[in-house]
């Protein structure tokens, strides 16, 4: 892309990203304290349409795992050799196959267990490795020992379109984390809508100036000769092979915590069955005995069987992948194209629109208990000026409020349409690339 396109593009997918997560934390609203999910949007929104969803979550979540045990493919037969060097006897140390295989050992059963509670610890790792590597890209920069592997620099001229829009689904892959808002929701102590935008803000922004700083270094180092797993590519040293380490120890342990969600999600596509249409205020989600207050509803539990057969299910299949597919940047572009768009653009803009709705429900019953909770605070806040509904003033607050919320609807519809044109172009465009190559 350039470097000056390529920023653009980063900035460009971290605000649409964050405005994804955004609209995931205005939809928790609707839903009851702690029990927010896109298994309890989809029951109150398109309850015949949440196969499609959970079959969206299972391919995200399918792909980065995969992509993990690519990872560890490549950059272990570096560590091999940076730390005892190459041996004719020892060959099979660098074949990635070995690896891949030999760390599968390891994640499969961190992959059986059903809570996951005791791998947040390597969140504390997850942070450590990640500035390691930033430091490793710019340290290389700043050293300036990859002169002699340098390409071309392009500041301003691209590729062309198709190598351009082959790479968008790699960058919108890199901000995808909405899977996991709904869980940051539910336990944080005080959900406001400042303390939630803030999460918001921070976690895109912090990677977002990651991303940027570690792009435009590496592209520095290496120029158009830069490939798609930029550590693989220093020369084996004890620095690099210490970062190498650090994040295949990273993605061995983040392994089991993708295939927590898309075991989820399969037993969900699997569970599945169309829905009678109903209509009437009688047959509302929230006077489904099965749904609470404000239409949330617990799925059951997996038999152990059932658990074992679908974890069993997901490793095999992985494995086969990761075995056959080289590429990392082939399944993060085809992973982004789908199941990334799908879970930051298409179903936060979809589940607000069809959510926020006038005639929606939920949407009434959330406006009631704001009117009512606004209501009682002006009634009890004695020092503060007191503010009649039908004032001057209250009613352009309320002008405001309904301005505000139709705008946002319009712009979540947007955002929906905006994942959907993303996904078409970047398959199409993916496919026309990689059959050139």
């Amino acid at each position: 892309m350039g470097i000056v396109l390529g920023v653009c593009v980063v900035l460009w997918s971290g605000a649409t990203a964050g405005f994804g997560l955004y609209l995931q934390s205005r939809c928790a609203q609707y839903l009851d304290r702690g029990t927010a999910s896109f298994f309890a949007l989809s029951q109150i929104t398109y309850p015949n349409a949440a196969v499609v969803f959970d079959a969206a979550i299972a391919i995200k979540c399918f792909g980065v795992g995969v992509s993990y045990l690519i990872i560890i493919g490549d950059l272990m037969p570096g560590v091999v050799q940076g730390f005892v060097g190459s041996s004719p006897d020892f060959d099979f140390l660098v074949d990635r196959h070995f690896w891949v295989t030999a760390f599968m050992l390891i994640v499969i059963p961190l992959s059986y267990l059903r809570r996951l509670d005791s791998l947040k610890y390597t969140s504390i790792a997850a942070l450590v490795s990640m500035a390691y590597l930033v430091v490793l890209v710019v340290y290389h920069f700043v050293v300036g020992d990859t002169v002699a592997e340098k390409g071309p620099v392009r500041l301003v001229q691209w590729a062309g379109l198709v190598p351009t829009l082959s790479s968008l689904p790699v960058i919108v892959f890199a901000f995808t984390c909405h899977q996991n808002m709904f869980s940051i929701l539910n336990e944080m102590a005080t959900p406001s809508h400042f303390r939630t935008t803030s999460v918001v803000f921070a976690s895109i922004g912090s990677a977002a100036a990651t991303y940027i700083l570690v792009a435009i270094t590496g592209y520095f180092s290496f120029g158009d000769n830069i490939g798609g797993n930029i550590v693989g590519m220093y020369t084996p040293g004890l620095w690099s092979t210490i970062g190498r380490a650090a994040i295949v120890m990273l993605v061995m342990f983040s392994y089991p915590l993708q295939c927590h969600p898309c075991r989820a999600s399969v037993d969900a596509i699997l569970r599945w069955r169309p829905q009678p249409s109903v209509n009437g205020s009688d047959h509302s989600p929230h006077r489904h005995p099965l749904l609470g207050s404000r239409g949330n509803r617990t799925p059951e539990p997996m038999s152990d069987l059932r658990f074992s057969v679908i974890t069993t299910t997901i490793l095999i299949l992985s494995y086969i992948v990761a075995m056959t597919v080289s590429s990392l940047e082939a399944v993060l572009a085809y992973v982004g194209s789908t199941g990334s768009t799908s879970i930051s653009f298409i179903l936060p803009g979809l589940f607000y629109y069809k959510i926020s709705a006038p005639d929606s429900p939920s949407h009434q019953r959330l406006m009631k208990e704001d009117d009512e909770a606004a209501h009682g605070d002006s009634d009890h806040d004695s020092n503060g000026p007191q503010v009649h509904p039908l004032s001057d003033s209250g009613i352009l607050r309320l002008g405001i409020r309904h301005w505000r919320r139709s705008l946002l609807r319009k712009l979540s519809l947007a955002l929906a349409i905006y994942g959907v044109i993303v996904m078409v172009v970047c398959l199409i465009t993916n496919s026309v690339f990689i059959a050139s190559h």
